[in-house]
């Protein structure tokens, strides 16, 4: 993994690498008796162009590669004779066999750019950036899936103005694949739904229990007990400096103001979505004072089940508490940035964050 992340650093100048190996095999057959042959960097300069060069500039290597080969035979003085022919041959067929594996990637990367687009897509659709600005309200989102190419997974995050204010979920589904993301499909299109026309808070959390619960016996492959999603719902009234929360199994929500930050933990314990069998009692509202300059930060276990190279989980009340953003774009990005200097870049889970900033009248 460390010597991927070194080529991956190299950028552009790995394109530079079939120029190097030809350099290094003309050194090594010029300096060295007629005995010793480069052919070995030859092939692997020809080679190394496939998947880093155009065709073109994999031709180009391939031809001045045979090139060099028959100038050095003609400078030590063999002509026709069997090894020289044998070498040539092979770099020859070494050059052939380039050009169809650097058509063979060509097609490949195209089928592949075509799926991240297809990916791109789905997750625009799926997960839509929230917008911008609801009356003092401010919200941002960021979601970066396990996998490094993909760009959806398990987590799901939805902000919705509606007449009785502005609904904001976020969850984290069980399981990973397909099945994850048509959860997460059917989650928030309920969501979206849902909060338009449930008038109350409970009710929306019902609806949500209702189409996580029918989600799981469509798909008729995991017992009840094994398909949930965990997941806070948050309510922002129209009037009135607080935030409504039901929290069904879900990490604690941040709650930041001035230097502080805290754990918003749920007055009473709530069952993931999907486990409604389980339920023992009415839904529980927690009510949270969220004055002016306050940002609440919804977020999925990925953020604080990063670990670093020793192990230790990333603390966020620890890393935030001190500091100060403009908005909560720059909360995230200055977030996403602390995280990957924590992990050194692994990603072992998905992550969405979600963050809600109270903003003064006159921003």
């Amino acid at each position: 993994m460390a010597g991927l992340g070194v080529w991956q650093r190299l950028g552009k100048w790995r394109r530079l690498l079939p120029a190097v190996l030809l350099v290094a095999a003309l050194v090594i057959d010029f300096f060295t008796p007629a005995t010793v042959s480069a052919a070995a960097l030859y092939a692997a300069a020809i080679l190394t162009a496939a998947p880093l060069l155009s065709l073109r500039g994999t031709v180009i290597t391939g031809i001045t590669a045979f090139v060099l080969d028959l100038a050095m035979f003609a400078y030590f003085g063999y002509h026709g004779t069997a090894p020289e022919i044998s070498e040539l041959a092979m770099v020859a067929t070494v050059a052939v066999i380039a050009v169809l594996l650097n058509r063979l990637l060509y097609h490949l990367q195209g089928r592949l750019r075509s799926a991240r687009d297809i990916a791109a897509a789905v997750q625009q659709a799926v997960l839509p950036d929230p917008p911008k600005a609801s009356g003092p309200l401010r919200f941002a989102a960021r979601y970066e899936a396990a996998q490094t190419d993909a760009q959806i997974g398990g987590d799901l995050y939805a902000v919705v103005d509606t007449p009785f204010g502005v609904r904001c979920v976020i969850g984290d589904v069980r399981g990973k694949g397909m099945e994850a993301v048509r959860s997460v499909a059917a989650s928030i299109g309920t969501f979206h739904e849902a909060a338009l026309h449930e008038p109350s808070l409970t009710g929306l959390v019902e609806r949500l229990e209702r189409a996580v619960t029918l989600e799981v016996r469509k798909t008729g492959d995991v017992i009840a007990l094994e398909g949930f999603i965990t997941g806070v719902v948050a309510e922002f009234p129209p009037h009135g400096d607080e935030v409504r929360l039901v929290n069904r199994g879900h990490p604690a929500p941040l709650l930041l103001l001035a230097d502080t930050v805290r754990y918003v933990e749920p007055g009473q314990p709530g069952l993931p979505l999907g486990m409604t069998d389980l339920a023992t009692g009415p839904e529980h509202i927690d009510r949270v004072t969220f004055p002016e300059g306050a940002t609440l930060l919804l977020y999925t276990d990925g953020l604080t089940e990063a670990r670093d190279r020793k192990g230790a989980f990333y603390d966020p009340v620890d890393r935030l508490t001190g500091s100060r953003h403009p908005g909560p774009d720059a909360l995230l990005d200055a977030l996403l940035a602390d995280v990957h200097r924590h992990t050194g870049g692994r990603r072992n889970d998905d992550m969405a964050l979600l963050a809600v900033t109270h903003a003064p009248e006159n921003t």
